[in-house]
């Protein structure tokens, strides 16, 4: 769809005139342009992106999380010596002071562009891996000390695993589309581990564990690499921002990085937990968390990935149930592909559990 680019920028608190504003990224919630802007002599580059209000309904809470915690990380990073316009998201408000800017044509952000920095698509090396560990283990550090119980449930009861238990529950006595005779391998492996559930739950809500600020989609893609030394820049897309456990961030992140195979691969024969890859992650994560995680949340880490793999495919398996209306498929059992794939993984943890809990003791 084609905006009337000018008089965007033309909201937002910045000077020069706008020269070109072209499609920018592989991202598929928001639009995202390349805005560059002439300012004098200079061309200043920033990232436009129209936010996906079908998805987030609350604009004002979506934005109220991102300025509390780019203002709270950016504050850090200046009193640390860094550069905060390079190391954080940094938003641009607009002329009135907001954070985003509301149209007919819809709302609009914009960014400070991160330079000389890169996001990988995919993990071509462990090096990758290693290095978005480093970048989520800075963002944990660096927000540590944050409330996150000022920050809003954009996604409600995202990783309550309780209340997706319950929602599995649900969608097995509805069983819409007669499926649940078919797969009663896999509902006796998600009932078998409800147990799971409550564990990082209940730790929470009594206290033992901290509430603390969580990304939600700690994918490579989320980390923007330095071009000349591939180290971390700076962690971005901070829509999904919300109260949680860090233990469900490294756990995501374990979850889609060690299996070398497609979330849908159909021979699980091919998908193996890959023991080396989480002690690349660990090694990268615990060393840049620091002292930014209490004992209670690295003693929880490995669990993390099972639960979060747990979750994940019980997600997979009740969407498989209600007739695939959830998560996109492009083919007839592809939802309860990815949900046995996640069962093998979460097997693969289970028999090599106290190995990751000596790997996290060893970092």
């Amino acid at each position: 769809m084609a905006y009337d680019f000018n008089s965007i920028i033309e909201q937002f608190d910045l000077s020069g005139e706008l020269v070109s504003c072209e499609r920018y990224g592989e991202g598929h919630i928001n639009e995202t342009y390349l805005a560059v802007v002439r300012d004098g002599d200079k061309e200043i580059n920033y990232i436009l992106q129209k936010i996906n209000s079908n998805l987030f309904k609350d604009v004002d809470k979506l934005m109220n999380n991102i300025m509390l915690v780019t203002e709270f990380n950016r504050k850090r990073i200046s009193a640390r010596g860094g550069n905060p316009d390079r190391e954080s998201l940094s938003i641009v408000y607009t002329l009135d002071g907001k954070p985003y800017y509301h149209s007919e044509e819809g709302n609009f952000r914009v960014y400070k562009f991160i330079t000389d920095a890169v996001a990988y698509q995919v993990v071509e090396k462990p090096e990758h891996f290693y290095q978005s560990a480093v970048a989520f283990g800075n963002f944990a550090n660096l927000l540590a000390q944050f409330d996150a119980t000022k920050l809003y449930e954009v996604l409600p009861n995202f990783h309550n695993t309780e209340k997706r238990f319950e929602n599995f529950l649900a969608s097995l006595k509805a069983d819409k589309m007669g499926r649940a005779e078919s797969v009663k391998e896999e509902i006796k492996f998600v009932l078998d581990r409800k147990d799971y559930c409550g564990r990082i739950v209940k730790l929470l809500e009594s206290g033992k564990m901290p509430v603390k600020v969580t990304h939600n989609d700690t994918k490579l893609n989320n980390v923007m690499l330095d071009v000349n030394t591939g180290k971390p820049v700076a962690v971005i897309d901070l829509d999904t921002i919300m109260p949680g456990s860090i233990c469900y961030d490294f756990g995501d992140s374990i979850r889609f990085g060690c299996n070398p195979c497609s979330e849908d691969e159909k021979d699980l024969s091919k998908v193996n937990f890959s023991i080396s890859l989480f002690e690349e992650y660990a090694k990268g994560y615990l060393s840049a968390v620091g002292e930014g995680a209490t004992q209670i949340e690295k003693d929880n880490l490995a669990f993390g990935a099972i639960l979060m793999t747990y979750e994940c495919g019980m997600r997979f398996l009740a969407d498989y149930l209600d007739g695939d209306v959830y998560f996109r498929t492009k083919r007839e059992g592809q939802n309860l592909d990815r949900a046995r794939t996640q069962f093998k993984l979460i097997t693969d943890m289970e028999s090599c559990y106290e190995q990751m809990q000596e790997i996290i003791r060893k970092y």
